[in-house]
Order: C-alpha cells, then structure tokens, then sequence
C-alpha cells in the first residue's frame, strides 16, 4: 500500500484527491495539509511514501516547503502539482529537490501512474514540463568555465537565496565588491536580473 499526503490550500482539490486515491486500489491518502507550516510539522512524523504538493501557498510557498521537507525527510519523494507552468518555477521546484512536477490538469491515470513511478525511482512529468526541461539542455549560452572562481562563489550563493549582504559576509568582501561581480555575471550569463541569472545558473548546472 503506498500513502500519499496532500498539500493543497484548497479545500475541494485536496478532497477531490482523497478520494481518487482513496478509491485507487494499492494507494491510500493518509493526510491533507492545506499550507506549508502544517505539512513541515507533519510529514516528517508520518513519513508517506510521497508528498503531492501545490506551489501557490499561503504564507510559504510549495518550493520553500519542499526544501524544508528534503532536510527534514529526505526519504519522502514529493510531487510538484500544481497550476504554475513558467520556467522560474519549474526550475526552482526541480532545484529544491522535487522529484517530479505536474500540472493540476493531469489526468487521473496519469497521477496515479506518476505515484507509483515515483516509489519506483522515477521522476514523473507532464509532457509540458519534459519539454521544457529538455529544452533547457539545448540553450545555447554561457558556460560556467567562462565565469571566473569568485563569480562562480558569488553565484552559487545567489541560487542559495542569499542577500548581497550575507554573500559579502561569506565571502569577506564589501556589498560594492559583490555588485561588481554580479554586474560581470549578468553581462557574461547575458542576463539583466537576479531571477534571470538565477535560472540561466539552474538551467546550465551550478558550478
């Protein structure tokens, strides 16, 4: 019997997905959670055999959980299920340590057949996401080796999340120090912003 535990800030999808799997011989939903907090607090003490996980959370969203979630249970495979189809996402959630991502308009089959795939090892997607993700692996661009050892530290703690203040703490250097290597970084990545640098790294495979 494989258990699964739903995080869902609404109401009618997480019930919608009790039942299906309540009624899917071999699978049995034993939690719902309908934000982020509660699921932290919960997962890690029931450990289901995988976590279906929404993005659009209240307060914390789905990807902050999930990289919650890998410190606090890594055993526990989660799902990404959700509405959200732009690349940042897909990318981040990928990053944070999901280990598959689908959209909420899958087919029922196509969930069920995801779940057990997952328990197998396997990383479940919509067709959508593959080809995105697929995709990514083409773009022609940049490469890290084009980066020098400290624009590589500096963007790897920019992927981390980190403020310019705490990578020139890290890093023993001035927040100006830090600017000027991210004003190298987005000219050599071809970027203009954090969130596309952040992406074109994730994209590329950080150093």
């Amino acid at each position: 019997m494989i258990s699964v535990a739903i995080v869902d800030d609404q109401r009618d999808i997480r019930e919608g997905l009790q039942n299906l799997l309540n009624t899917t011989d071999g699978i049995h939903c034993t939690n719902t959670y309908g934000d982020a907090e509660s699921a932290i607090e919960g997962i890690p003490a029931i450990r289901p055999d995988v976590v279906l996980m929404d993005i659009d959370l209240p307060e914390m969203s789905g990807i902050d959980c999930v990289k919650v979630l890998r410190k606090l249970a890594p055993d526990v495979p989660v799902i990404m299920l959700t509405g959200c189809m732009e690349d940042a996402y897909i990318f981040q959630a990928l990053k944070a340590g999901a280990f598959g991502y689908l959209t909420k308009n899958v087919f029922p089959s196509k969930l069920i057949s995801a779940i057990k795939e997952v328990r197998k090892g396997g990383a479940p997607m919509s067709n959508q996401v593959a080809r995105k993700v697929v995709a990514s692996f083409s773009v022609h661009c940049v490469t890290h080796a084009d980066l020098s050892k400290r624009e590589q530290e500096v963007l790897n703690l920019l992927c981390d999340g980190e403020s310019y203040k705490t990578i020139a703490d890290k890093l023993y250097v001035s927040t100006n120090t830090v600017r000027f290597h991210l004003k190298n970084i987005y000219k050599k990545l071809k970027v203009t912003s954090r969130h596309e640098a952040v992406l074109k790294a994730t994209r590329l495979g950080r150093a």
